[in-house]
């Protein structure tokens, strides 16, 4: 049997960005991750040193939890982290998928798995310059390779800053087959400090204007629904 390290599996809840923005989710957030993003707002997934509170959960026990949550309804399962393409999730959405769920992905496009091609959903999201890391576009070639099966592939791309933005146009040019979605940045990882709506609102108009005006219609505009909600609540 399949073990896992989850950090937490919450929900119904909305999808809070990207493509399936809007849409009642159970999150399956699994631990580790091979990047260590500047503004990463879910540290508690990522850094070893949370690694203790991480359960090993197998296949069973975890599809057990999405269906006590869902009330046995069949509804999206997104796999997030973390980078949930570290670990092998190819058994759990079998089981799922067998009784009406459907599953999405978010993964940095760094690993690639055979399992990427079963799913409904998965979003590429490469990480821009303001992460302080750099992208293996190679790697992320092999992701969208493995991705062929998928029912839908698309790109989702942070933006904070002008140079944010800059490197998010070239990465469109490189992938037009992708369908991409951009979303303004939240500077406030912390999870105990208040998120400021107008602030963010703000950010997101910055973004709409940008595009605007440089007449580049391709990608849809979102903001981070979450964010606006709940803030920067771990379990959201």
């Amino acid at each position: 049997m399949t073990r896992l390290r989850i950090v937490e599996i919450f929900g119904p809840t909305v999808q809070g960005e990207g493509a399936l923005i809007g849409e009642p989710t159970v999150f399956v957030r699994s631990g580790g991750c091979d990047y260590r993003c500047s503004w990463c707002d879910s540290m508690h997934a990522v850094d070893p040193a949370f690694r203790a509170s991480w359960a090993a959960m197998d296949t069973a026990e975890v599809w057990a939890k999405v269906q006590r949550l869902s009330g046995g309804q069949p509804l999206t399962v997104s796999l997030s982290g973390g980078n949930p393409a570290i670990q092998d999730f190819a058994p759990l959405i079998a089981l799922g998928q067998a009784q009406g769920y459907r599953f999405a992905c978010e993964t940095q496009g760094s690993i690639a798995k055979p399992w990427f091609a079963d799913l409904d959903t998965l979003v590429l999201s490469p990480k821009p310059p303001s992460s302080g890391e750099t992208v293996d576009w190679d790697a992320f070639d092999t992701c969208c390779q493995a991705a062929r099966g998928a029912a839908a592939v698309v790109m989702k791309i942070v933006i904070f800053d002008d140079t944010d933005y800059a490197w998010a146009r070239a990465a469109a040019d490189r992938y037009p087959h992708l369908p991409l979605y951009l979303q303004p940045g939240n500077p406030e990882v912390d999870p105990d400090r208040a998120v400021d709506p107008q602030r963010l609102s703000d950010r997101l108009l910055w973004l709409v204007d940008k595009t605007m005006n440089d007449n580049w219609f391709a990608p849809r505009i979102l903001p981070q629904l979450h964010v606006l909600l709940w803030g920067n609540k771990r379990g959201v």
